[in-house]
Protein backbone atom coordinates (compact mmCIF):
# COMPACT_ATOMS: atom_id res chain seq x y z
CA UNK A 1 0.00 0.00 0.00
CA UNK A 2 0.89 3.39 -0.88
CA UNK A 3 3.64 2.57 -3.12
CA UNK A 4 4.94 4.31 -6.25
CA UNK A 5 4.96 2.94 -9.38
CA UNK A 6 8.53 3.12 -9.42
CA UNK A 7 8.44 1.21 -6.08
CA UNK A 8 6.17 -1.51 -7.55
CA UNK A 9 8.10 -2.00 -10.42
CA UNK A 10 11.19 -2.61 -8.45
CA UNK A 11 9.84 -4.92 -5.83
CA UNK A 12 8.95 -6.85 -8.71
CA UNK A 13 12.06 -7.22 -10.50
CA UNK A 14 10.36 -5.62 -13.94
CA UNK A 15 14.12 -4.07 -15.12
CA UNK A 16 12.35 -2.79 -18.30
CA UNK A 17 9.54 -0.53 -16.32
CA UNK A 18 12.10 0.63 -13.76
CA UNK A 19 14.28 2.05 -16.59
CA UNK A 20 11.88 3.70 -18.16
CA UNK A 21 10.78 5.30 -15.12
CA UNK A 22 13.99 6.57 -14.23
CA UNK A 23 14.20 8.44 -17.83
CA UNK A 24 11.53 10.43 -16.48
CA UNK A 25 12.47 14.18 -14.82
CA UNK A 26 9.72 13.72 -12.31
CA UNK A 27 10.75 10.39 -10.84
CA UNK A 28 11.55 10.95 -6.78
CA UNK A 29 13.93 7.58 -7.13
CA UNK A 30 14.03 7.85 -3.09
CA UNK A 31 10.42 7.94 -2.27
CA UNK A 32 9.50 5.14 0.42
CA UNK A 33 6.06 2.95 0.20
CA UNK A 34 3.90 3.36 4.00
CA UNK A 35 6.86 1.29 5.11
CA UNK A 36 9.93 3.76 4.38
CA UNK A 37 10.75 1.47 2.19
CA UNK A 38 12.26 2.67 -1.12
CA UNK A 39 12.70 1.17 -4.18
CA UNK A 40 16.02 0.05 -3.62
CA UNK A 41 15.50 -1.54 -0.73
CA UNK A 42 12.51 -3.06 -2.39
CA UNK A 43 14.90 -4.49 -5.10
CA UNK A 44 17.34 -5.44 -2.59
CA UNK A 45 15.45 -7.53 -0.09
CA UNK A 46 13.80 -9.54 -3.03
CA UNK A 47 17.34 -10.16 -5.05
CA UNK A 48 16.76 -8.07 -8.11
CA UNK A 49 20.41 -7.76 -9.32
CA UNK A 50 19.31 -5.75 -12.63
CA UNK A 51 16.91 -3.43 -10.86
CA UNK A 52 19.48 -3.17 -7.97
CA UNK A 53 21.99 -2.04 -10.71
CA UNK A 54 19.90 0.38 -12.49
CA UNK A 55 18.93 2.34 -9.67
CA UNK A 56 22.58 2.87 -8.48
CA UNK A 57 23.58 4.22 -11.40
CA UNK A 58 21.29 7.02 -10.73
CA UNK A 59 22.97 10.38 -9.52
CA UNK A 60 20.51 10.73 -6.44
CA UNK A 61 20.46 7.51 -5.23
CA UNK A 62 20.52 7.49 -1.42
CA UNK A 63 22.44 3.59 -0.77
CA UNK A 64 21.57 3.53 2.81
CA UNK A 65 18.15 4.91 3.10
CA UNK A 66 16.59 2.64 5.64
CA UNK A 67 12.80 1.50 6.40
CA UNK A 68 10.89 2.46 9.61
CA UNK A 69 12.54 -0.24 11.23
CA UNK A 70 15.57 1.39 10.85
CA UNK A 71 17.09 -1.59 8.06
CA UNK A 72 18.80 -0.27 5.17
CA UNK A 73 19.54 -2.00 1.53
CA UNK A 74 22.42 -3.47 2.75
CA UNK A 75 21.39 -5.22 5.67
CA UNK A 76 18.27 -6.36 3.81
CA UNK A 77 20.74 -8.05 1.23
CA UNK A 78 22.88 -9.79 3.73
CA UNK A 79 19.56 -11.39 5.28
CA UNK A 80 18.26 -12.53 2.48
CA UNK A 81 21.63 -14.21 1.01
CA UNK A 82 21.83 -12.06 -1.71
CA UNK A 83 25.62 -11.67 -2.39
CA UNK A 84 25.23 -9.97 -6.04
CA UNK A 85 23.84 -7.50 -4.77
CA UNK A 86 25.52 -6.78 -1.21
CA UNK A 87 29.18 -6.56 -3.93
CA UNK A 88 27.24 -3.95 -6.06
CA UNK A 89 25.85 -1.94 -3.01
CA UNK A 90 29.68 -2.45 -0.82
CA UNK A 91 30.75 -1.16 -4.72
CA UNK A 92 28.87 2.12 -4.71
CA UNK A 93 31.14 4.84 -2.75
CA UNK A 94 28.02 6.16 -1.14
CA UNK A 95 27.38 2.82 0.70
CA UNK A 96 28.13 3.14 4.67
CA UNK A 97 29.65 -0.13 5.42
CA UNK A 98 29.39 0.30 9.89
CA UNK A 99 25.46 1.86 9.78
CA UNK A 100 23.79 -0.18 12.06
CA UNK A 101 19.79 -1.38 11.63
CA UNK A 102 16.86 -0.83 13.84
CA UNK A 103 18.11 -3.08 16.69
CA UNK A 104 21.84 -1.66 16.23
CA UNK A 105 23.28 -4.51 14.83
CA UNK A 106 25.98 -3.26 11.93
CA UNK A 107 26.13 -5.00 8.70
CA UNK A 108 29.42 -6.88 9.71
CA UNK A 109 28.08 -8.28 13.25
CA UNK A 110 25.44 -9.68 11.27
CA UNK A 111 26.96 -11.29 8.78
CA UNK A 112 29.61 -12.70 11.53
CA UNK A 113 26.68 -13.53 13.70
CA UNK A 114 25.07 -15.59 10.87
CA UNK A 115 28.54 -17.14 9.21
CA UNK A 116 28.11 -15.43 6.36
CA UNK A 117 32.11 -15.91 5.15
CA UNK A 118 31.53 -14.57 1.75
CA UNK A 119 29.89 -11.09 2.89
CA UNK A 120 32.13 -11.09 6.00
CA UNK A 121 35.07 -11.34 3.18
CA UNK A 122 33.27 -8.50 1.06
CA UNK A 123 32.43 -5.83 4.01
CA UNK A 124 36.34 -6.66 5.33
CA UNK A 125 37.30 -5.73 1.68
CA UNK A 126 36.60 -1.54 2.60
CA UNK A 127 38.85 0.44 3.93
CA UNK A 128 36.30 2.42 5.66
CA UNK A 129 35.00 -0.75 7.74
CA UNK A 130 35.18 -0.50 11.02
CA UNK A 131 36.25 -3.98 12.30
CA UNK A 132 35.70 -3.09 16.15
CA UNK A 133 32.47 -1.51 16.35
CA UNK A 134 30.30 -3.99 18.37
CA UNK A 135 26.10 -4.81 18.38
CA UNK A 136 23.63 -3.52 20.54
CA UNK A 137 24.80 -6.26 23.48
CA UNK A 138 28.40 -5.08 22.68
CA UNK A 139 29.13 -7.63 21.12
CA UNK A 140 32.62 -7.47 18.30
CA UNK A 141 32.48 -9.34 15.27
CA UNK A 142 35.54 -10.79 16.32
CA UNK A 143 33.96 -11.84 20.26
CA UNK A 144 30.83 -13.28 17.72
CA UNK A 145 33.30 -14.95 15.63
CA UNK A 146 34.97 -16.81 18.57
CA UNK A 147 31.65 -17.58 20.53
CA UNK A 148 30.48 -19.70 18.03
CA UNK A 149 33.09 -21.16 17.04
CA UNK A 150 33.51 -19.26 13.66
CA UNK A 151 36.86 -20.18 12.83
CA UNK A 152 37.37 -19.07 8.93
CA UNK A 153 35.55 -15.95 9.93
CA UNK A 154 38.14 -15.68 12.56
CA UNK A 155 41.00 -15.93 10.92
CA UNK A 156 39.68 -13.39 8.70
CA UNK A 157 38.49 -10.63 11.17
CA UNK A 158 42.06 -11.22 13.08
CA UNK A 159 44.34 -10.81 9.52
CA UNK A 160 43.42 -6.88 10.16
CA UNK A 161 45.65 -4.64 11.78
CA UNK A 162 43.00 -2.70 13.38
CA UNK A 163 41.45 -5.72 15.42
CA UNK A 164 41.42 -5.69 19.19
CA UNK A 165 40.80 -9.31 20.13
CA UNK A 166 40.14 -8.07 23.73
CA UNK A 167 37.06 -5.85 23.50
CA UNK A 168 34.70 -7.07 25.86
CA UNK A 169 31.06 -6.95 25.42
CA UNK A 170 28.43 -5.87 27.92
CA UNK A 171 28.73 -8.88 30.29
CA UNK A 172 32.66 -8.40 30.06
CA UNK A 173 33.62 -11.43 28.19
CA UNK A 174 36.34 -11.50 25.67
CA UNK A 175 36.61 -13.23 22.64
CA UNK A 176 38.84 -15.74 24.32
CA UNK A 177 36.53 -16.34 27.06
CA UNK A 178 33.72 -16.95 24.80
CA UNK A 179 36.04 -19.80 23.50
CA UNK A 180 36.85 -21.45 27.03
CA UNK A 181 33.46 -21.11 27.59
CA UNK A 182 32.27 -23.72 24.60
CA UNK A 183 35.62 -25.51 24.56
CA UNK A 184 36.27 -24.22 20.57
CA UNK A 185 39.66 -25.50 21.05
CA UNK A 186 40.84 -24.28 17.56
CA UNK A 187 39.65 -20.39 18.30
CA UNK A 188 41.19 -21.08 21.74
CA UNK A 189 44.23 -22.15 19.98
CA UNK A 190 44.10 -19.31 17.17
CA UNK A 191 43.36 -16.59 19.74
CA UNK A 192 46.03 -17.71 22.26
CA UNK A 193 48.88 -17.61 19.46
CA UNK A 194 48.72 -14.54 18.94
CA UNK A 195 50.51 -11.95 21.24
CA UNK A 196 48.13 -9.30 22.17
CA UNK A 197 45.42 -11.42 23.48
CA UNK A 198 45.24 -11.30 27.05
CA UNK A 199 43.47 -14.85 29.16
CA UNK A 200 43.20 -13.71 32.10
CA UNK A 201 40.54 -11.11 32.02
CA UNK A 202 37.65 -10.95 34.15
CA UNK A 203 34.21 -10.61 33.76
CA UNK A 204 31.51 -8.81 35.26
CA UNK A 205 30.97 -11.44 37.70
CA UNK A 206 34.97 -12.44 37.92
CA UNK A 207 34.99 -15.18 36.63
CA UNK A 208 37.96 -15.50 33.54
CA UNK A 209 38.18 -17.96 30.43
CA UNK A 210 39.87 -20.44 33.33
CA UNK A 211 36.90 -21.08 35.25
CA UNK A 212 34.91 -21.16 32.44
CA UNK A 213 37.30 -23.75 31.19
CA UNK A 214 37.06 -25.74 34.73
CA UNK A 215 33.03 -25.61 35.49
CA UNK A 216 32.31 -27.03 31.92
CA UNK A 217 35.02 -29.77 31.95
CA UNK A 218 37.35 -28.83 29.14
CA UNK A 219 40.69 -30.58 30.69
CA UNK A 220 42.85 -30.02 27.80
CA UNK A 221 42.29 -25.41 28.11
CA UNK A 222 42.44 -25.89 31.93
CA UNK A 223 46.25 -27.75 31.63
CA UNK A 224 47.17 -25.28 28.79
CA UNK A 225 46.16 -22.05 30.71
CA UNK A 226 47.71 -23.48 34.27
CA UNK A 227 50.81 -24.18 32.38
CA UNK A 228 50.75 -20.01 31.09
CA UNK A 229 52.43 -17.39 33.29
CA UNK A 230 50.36 -14.99 32.42
CA UNK A 231 47.57 -17.05 33.84
CA UNK A 232 46.79 -16.93 37.77
CA UNK A 233 45.05 -19.67 39.12
CA UNK A 234 44.90 -18.17 43.11
CA UNK A 235 42.00 -15.39 41.37
CA UNK A 236 39.07 -15.22 42.92
CA UNK A 237 35.31 -14.13 41.51
CA UNK A 238 33.27 -11.65 43.25
CA UNK A 239 31.62 -14.76 45.41
CA UNK A 240 34.99 -15.52 46.29
CA UNK A 241 34.77 -19.25 44.72
CA UNK A 242 37.91 -20.36 43.99
CA UNK A 243 38.59 -22.71 40.33
CA UNK A 244 38.53 -25.98 42.91
CA UNK A 245 35.70 -25.15 43.75
CA UNK A 246 33.99 -24.68 40.58
CA UNK A 247 34.80 -27.86 39.42
CA UNK A 248 33.49 -29.73 42.31
CA UNK A 249 30.27 -28.11 42.18
CA UNK A 250 30.07 -29.23 38.53
CA UNK A 251 31.23 -32.76 39.16
CA UNK A 252 34.01 -32.53 37.08
CA UNK A 253 36.12 -35.20 38.68
CA UNK A 254 38.82 -34.37 35.65
CA UNK A 255 39.55 -31.27 36.45
CA UNK A 256 39.80 -31.44 40.10
CA UNK A 257 42.02 -34.24 39.57
CA UNK A 258 44.70 -31.73 37.64
CA UNK A 259 43.44 -29.09 40.06
CA UNK A 260 44.53 -31.21 43.37
CA UNK A 261 48.15 -32.18 41.69
CA UNK A 262 49.13 -28.53 42.06
CA UNK A 263 51.06 -26.98 45.37
CA UNK A 264 49.08 -23.81 45.26
CA UNK A 265 45.41 -24.70 45.05
CA UNK A 266 43.95 -24.84 48.51
CA UNK A 267 41.29 -27.44 49.10
CA UNK A 268 39.51 -26.14 52.09
CA UNK A 269 39.03 -22.42 50.48
CA UNK A 270 35.51 -21.03 51.76
CA UNK A 271 33.59 -19.12 49.14
CA UNK A 272 31.85 -16.53 51.18
CA UNK A 273 28.85 -18.57 52.05
CA UNK A 274 31.50 -20.80 53.32
CA UNK A 275 31.45 -23.69 51.28
CA UNK A 276 33.89 -25.44 50.24
CA UNK A 277 35.26 -27.39 47.97
CA UNK A 278 33.75 -31.20 49.43
CA UNK A 279 30.74 -29.42 50.99
CA UNK A 280 29.57 -28.51 46.82
CA UNK A 281 30.00 -31.94 45.96
CA UNK A 282 28.55 -33.74 48.77
CA UNK A 283 25.64 -31.15 48.20
CA UNK A 284 25.26 -32.47 44.44
CA UNK A 285 26.08 -35.46 45.24
CA UNK A 286 29.54 -35.79 43.13
CA UNK A 287 30.74 -39.13 44.89
CA UNK A 288 33.82 -39.46 42.41
CA UNK A 289 34.57 -35.85 43.27
CA UNK A 290 33.91 -36.38 46.87
CA UNK A 291 36.45 -39.12 47.09
CA UNK A 292 38.97 -37.35 45.05
CA UNK A 293 38.52 -34.48 47.92
CA UNK A 294 39.02 -36.88 50.64
CA UNK A 295 41.90 -38.57 49.60
CA UNK A 296 43.80 -35.20 50.21
CA UNK A 297 45.73 -35.23 53.88
CA UNK A 298 44.76 -31.71 54.33
CA UNK A 299 41.06 -32.15 53.53
CA UNK A 300 38.81 -30.96 56.43
CA UNK A 301 35.97 -32.82 56.16
CA UNK A 302 33.81 -31.23 58.87
CA UNK A 303 33.79 -27.45 57.90
CA UNK A 304 30.34 -26.17 58.04
CA UNK A 305 29.24 -23.39 55.52
CA UNK A 306 27.74 -20.23 57.36
CA UNK A 307 24.40 -22.17 58.28
CA UNK A 308 26.51 -24.71 59.81
CA UNK A 309 25.70 -27.06 57.55
CA UNK A 310 28.60 -29.57 57.57
CA UNK A 311 29.21 -32.15 54.30
CA UNK A 312 27.80 -34.40 55.85
CA UNK A 313 24.97 -32.75 56.61
CA UNK A 314 23.84 -31.30 53.13
CA UNK A 315 24.78 -34.69 51.29
CA UNK A 316 21.71 -36.40 54.05
CA UNK A 317 19.57 -33.71 53.47
CA UNK A 318 20.01 -34.30 49.84
CA UNK A 319 19.66 -38.52 49.94
CA UNK A 320 22.93 -38.76 48.04
CA UNK A 321 23.52 -42.27 49.83
CA UNK A 322 27.07 -42.73 48.11
CA UNK A 323 28.59 -39.15 49.36
CA UNK A 324 27.10 -39.98 52.79
CA UNK A 325 28.75 -43.59 53.08
CA UNK A 326 32.16 -41.83 51.87
CA UNK A 327 32.07 -39.54 54.81
CA UNK A 328 31.26 -41.86 57.28
CA UNK A 329 34.00 -43.97 56.41
CA UNK A 330 36.43 -41.33 57.90
CA UNK A 331 37.50 -41.30 61.17
CA UNK A 332 37.70 -37.46 61.86
CA UNK A 333 33.50 -37.41 60.39
CA UNK A 334 31.18 -35.95 63.37
CA UNK A 335 27.58 -37.57 62.49
CA UNK A 336 26.52 -35.65 65.08
CA UNK A 337 27.61 -32.07 64.00
CA UNK A 338 24.70 -29.65 65.02
CA UNK A 339 23.62 -26.73 62.48
CA UNK A 340 22.96 -23.02 63.53
CA UNK A 341 18.75 -24.76 63.68
CA UNK A 342 20.21 -27.71 66.18
CA UNK A 343 19.31 -30.13 62.76
CA UNK A 344 22.12 -33.10 62.71
CA UNK A 345 22.41 -34.92 59.10
CA UNK A 346 19.97 -37.36 60.99
CA UNK A 347 17.40 -35.00 61.77
CA UNK A 348 17.66 -33.68 57.82
CA UNK A 349 17.90 -37.51 56.25
CA UNK A 350 14.46 -37.77 58.52
CA UNK A 351 12.71 -34.55 57.29
CA UNK A 352 13.61 -35.32 54.21
CA UNK A 353 12.18 -38.97 54.18
CA UNK A 354 15.44 -40.52 52.68
CA UNK A 355 15.30 -44.05 54.36
CA UNK A 356 18.24 -45.69 52.98
CA UNK A 357 21.03 -42.54 54.87
CA UNK A 358 18.67 -42.73 58.00
CA UNK A 359 19.41 -46.44 58.08
CA UNK A 360 23.57 -45.74 57.22
CA UNK A 361 23.50 -42.73 59.90
CA UNK A 362 21.59 -45.10 62.64
CA UNK A 363 24.52 -47.08 62.24
CA UNK A 364 26.69 -44.93 63.32
CA UNK A 365 26.57 -43.40 67.05
CA UNK A 366 24.53 -40.50 65.72
CA UNK A 367 22.16 -38.97 68.19
CA UNK A 368 19.15 -39.92 67.73
CA UNK A 369 17.41 -37.85 69.86
CA UNK A 370 18.57 -34.64 67.65
CA UNK A 371 15.46 -35.76 65.38
CA UNK A 372 12.97 -33.20 64.54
Amino acid sequence: MGNTPLGWAAKNGHGEVVELLLGRDDIDTNKPDEGGHTPLLLAAYNGHEEVVRLLLAHDDIDPNKPDEDGETPLLVAIDGGHDAVVEMLLKQDGTDPNKPGGDGETPLVWGVGNGKEAVVKMLLGREDINPNKPGTDGRTPVLLAAGYGKVEILKMLLGRDDVNPNIRDNDGQTPFLLAAMHGYEEVATILLGRGDVNPDIPDRFGQRALTWAVFNGHEWLVEKLLGRNDVDPSNLDHNDRTLLWWAAWNGKAGVVKILLGRDDINPNAQDEDGQTPLWCAAENGHGEVVELLLEQDNVNPNIPDKDGQTPLCCAAENGHGQVVELLLERDDVDPNKRDNKGQTALSCAVRNGHTHVIALLELQTADTDSID
